[in-house]
């Protein structure tokens, strides 16, 4: 739809859907919600290329459910946003929203400022979905002292530079201290030792994965800290700290902080939109329903980095929630928060609705736990009390059944999680 330009020189226009997004989720959603007929599906990706984070990682993994997910992460940010497209999805990339047209004012349509190559947009759309996925913590979110040098990444920004530019060898390094165990730092070793890189050690504050087998292939060094960067022009070095109170410094050219994942939240808080407060993303209920009325979030927007798999399905669960929307299908009054204590980190989605949608909760650990116990409390009320018979890992999430959320009180205080 070509739209009209208003006084400013601005275009506006209309959509069915905008989708804020071409990840994963984003992508999985508008292939979804075209396929089904909902009108015009528009999506805005702020890169140059559509796939979200799959599009760097050169590594199996990806592709449909179950363990043997053959696709590496081009091929698969390929053939999603192929399927939006042929679905009849509009995908533009280099295209960022830079804002809200009338946050905070009561009764506002869902209007976004966006600004890209053909020039400043405002486009106004019955059903906008965030779907903005997630960044890793970089050394100065974690506070980590020392100059500025040349050698500092994360593993996105390796993964870019090995992947999409094709460096090598002393172009990335010689020798690298990787930071973190979650699994994405099992993938940052693999990218350095196929970029001709030495990996001398992984460092992480925490304890021993629970399974770790030597699948680093390098040095792990636990309950270790990195508590400063040596060296001006390039990193010569990173000093360590070990809980019981050693130090150290270990000779390295590269070091790469990994995990710590952040929800791309920027649109979702200058929006208004609540917040949780232990995810960092939009609160959601099973519908994938913010706080605000016709905006809906899903993928690692809502809570930081989950398999491209599990983005990919709540894309499409969102999109059913939206076509109901499109329907005029009443948006909630009010939903029952949900909120863990530790040891638990989080949950999500993190309210519950009514009438009640069922969908499993993605529930995570803040430190390994073994065959826990898993129990739902509200108004002093047990809703539900469970043993997992695994050991939880704060790396990976563990989906919890959603039967026992039929019981909750919709006019009840909120529903406590949890463990021991």
């Amino acid at each position: 739809m070509p739209g009209v330009t208003d006084g400013g020189g601005r275009r506006e226009r209309t959509v069915e859907v905008l989708i804020v997004g071409a990840g994963p989720a984003g992508l999985s959603a508008a292939a979804t919600l075209a396929t089904a007929g909902a009108g015009r599906v528009e999506v805005l990706e702020r890169d140059p290329d559509a796939g979200g984070v799959p599009r760097h990682c050169a590594h199996p993994g990806f592709g449909g459910p179950g363990p043997w997910r053959p696709l590496q992460g081009p091929e698969y940010a390929r053939r999603l946003t192929d399927a939006a497209v042929r679905a009849g999805a509009t995908v533009r990339t280099g295209v960022t929203a830079t804002g809200w047209a009338h946050a905070g004012l009561p009764e506002s349509p869902l209007t976004l400022d966006v600004t890209g190559p053909g020039g400043l947009e405002r486009i106004t759309a019955r059903a906008v979905v965030l779907a903005t996925g997630a960044r890793e913590r970089p050394r100065s979110a974690r506070l980590v002292p020392g100059a500025r040098p040349a050698g500092v990444l994360t593993t996105g920004e390796l993964q870019q530079s090995v992947h999409l530019y094709g460096m090598r060898g002393e172009a990335i390094g010689r020798r690298a201290v990787v930071v973190g165990a979650e699994p994405v730092a099992r993938h940052a070793v693999r990218a350095l030792r196929g970029a001709g890189v030495e990996v001398v050690a992984v460092v992480t504050e925490g304890p021993r994965p629970p399974a770790y087998r030597g699948d680093f292939a390098a040095p792990l060094l636990p309950w270790t800290t990195v508590s400063g960067l040596v060296g001006r022009g390039r990193l010569a070095g990173v000093t360590v700290r070990h809980r019981g109170g050693r130090t150290g410094t270990l000779a390295c050219d590269t070091v790469v902080f990994t995990g710590g994942w952040i929800p791309n939240h920027e649109l979702a808080r200058s929006g208004g939109l609540a917040l949780d407060a232990a995810t960092r993303g939009p609160v959601v209920d099973g519908a994938f329903r913010t706080s605000m009325p016709g905006v809906f979030a899903a993928g690692n927007a809502l809570r930081g980095v989950e398999p491209a798999a599990v983005a990919e399905a709540e894309g499409r669960a969102a999109a059913q929630a939206i076509l109901r929307h499109l329907a005029a299908a009443p948006w909630p009054a009010r939903s029952v928060p949900l909120v863990v204590e530790s040891p638990l980190l989080w949950v999500s989605p993190n309210r519950v609705d009514a009438p009640f949608t069922r969908r499993p909760f993605l529930l995570r650990p803040a430190e390994p736990l073994r065959l826990p116990v898993v129990w739902a409390v509200q108004d002093g009320r047990m809703l539900m009390r469970t043993r997992l018979l695994r050991t939880l890992d704060p790396s990976r999430s563990v989906r919890l059944a959603p039967d026992w959320a039929s019981a909750v009180d919709p006019d009840g205080g909120p529903v406590v999680l949890r463990a021991r």
